[in-house]
């Protein structure tokens, strides 16, 4: 037996069947996210000192340039997730598609900023 009416299956009102995996996507990059932010904490304060060569050369070291990337991807992929409900719960109309694309774009842009950064670092690329 079928839950919703007919007209509801016709608009494609009900149950999308992704619910179960986008909860579980989200408590995932939650713990991932806990995990490598104190990593993160920890790690800085372990630092001698907090002057821009030590921290770059701090993060040129492949052993903290890895979780560092790592933690941008769960980071900005959590942020997504939780945005896209907010959009999806708040936008009824046609908008919601545009908030969606832009939304993807925004975390993308600034992700990928983020990484390009790290790893320009990493690579030991001149300031």
């Amino acid at each position: 037996m079928r839950s919703g009416t007919s007209l509801g299956r016709v608009r494609g009102l009900g149950s999308a069947k992704e619910g179960a995996h986008h909860w579980w996507q989200q408590r995932l990059t939650a713990g991932s996210n806990l995990f490598l932010m104190l990593w993160l904490i920890v790690s800085i304060a372990r630092q001698p000192s907090f002057d821009y060569a030590s921290m770059r050369m701090w993060l040129s070291n492949g052993w903290v340039a890895l979780p560092m990337a790592l933690l941008i991807l769960s980071v900005f992929s959590h942020f997504r997730l939780g945005l896209q409900v907010v959009i999806e719960d708040y936008q009824h109309d046609e908008s919601r598609i545009v908030m969606l694309v832009l939304l993807n774009f925004f975390v993308v842009a600034l992700g990928a900023a983020a990484l390009f950064s790290i790893v320009k670092i990493a690579l030991g690329a001149a300031a």
